[in-house]
């Protein structure tokens, strides 16, 4: 089984669209729908035919194209059950724990709400690839728009399980302001204070700084970091719970 082929550029303003496709069968999928027209325009210029729309979530700037691309391609309509009755186009609705296939690969439906109330992410165990929409972010996580804070530290828990080596891609080019937040409470973190610098370079190109790691985030991203001692101390925390800290990190985040 050769790997897929995966396309990432920008859409609308700060937008990622990312395309799967697999040279042997051909099937394609978008992760999201933020621009029917740019994401058509990437599918042309490699003549692939759209197979298959994964939906993460219900706000706008992941949906609103997915009318334009079901009328090109009518593909497979896939999004989280929870959601159904704000999502128009859907075909498929999904739920935790579910799987389906896509280009003889299963991919399996985690519930991640937080962001949204049924927001979720779509895992591919064989290519160790996690498609984390607005849950989980480089250096960051997604604002809590209908979820709690226990919610989204549930959420970011069960990703942190995956396998480390597991690359991410998410909905947004978040990661530098991301990681401004993140050195203003976790200073003295090397590994962070070296990505900063790998980050600017990249902005710098303007070039994406996705993917990341399961792994680089579990050593980077304050929001997966809660038990850290050095972060604890910064915020005067000490002996709070971890879903405490995780809370007064994304109260201060909303206001950074």
């Amino acid at each position: 089984m050769t790997s897929l082929m995966i396309e990432q550029f920008t859409c609308r303003q700060d937008n990622f669209g990312v395309i799967l496709h697999d040279p042997l069968t051909g099937e394609t999928a978008s992760i999201d729908a933020p621009d029917g027209s740019r994401i058509a325009g990437r599918l042309g210029q490699d003549g692939w035919n759209l197979t298959h729309l994964l939906i993460t979530h219900h706000h706008p700037d992941h949906v609103e194209g997915i009318a334009e691309l079901a009328k090109t391609y009518s593909p497979k309509v896939i999004g989280p059950k929870a959601e159904a009755a704000k999502i128009a186009g859907l075909t498929q609705t999904v739920d935790d724990g579910d799987t389906f296939e896509f280009a003889g690969r299963t991919v399996e439906v985690i519930s991640t709400p937080g962001h949204t109330s049924g927001h979720i992410c779509f895992y591919i165990p064989d290519e160790k690839l996690l498609f984390a929409g607005d849950t989980l972010f480089a250096l960051g996580c997604g604002r809590l728009f209908e979820g709690t804070p226990a919610d989204m530290f549930g959420s970011l828990n069960r990703l942190a399980e995956l396998p480390d080596e597991t690359r991410v891609y998410c909905g947004h080019e978040y990661t530098q302001s991301n990681g401004r937040f993140a050195m203003s409470v976790d200073p003295d973190n090397e590994t962070l204070a070296k990505r900063m610098e790998d980050i600017a370079d990249l902005r710098s190109k303007r070039l994406p700084t996705l993917p990341t790691t399961i792994s680089f985030e579990k050593r980077t991203n304050p929001f997966m970091r809660t038990g850290d001692a050095a972060i604890r101390s910064q915020l005067g925390m000490e002996t709070s719970s971890d879903v405490e800290v995780f809370t007064e990190l994304r109260r201060r985040k909303d206001s950074f």
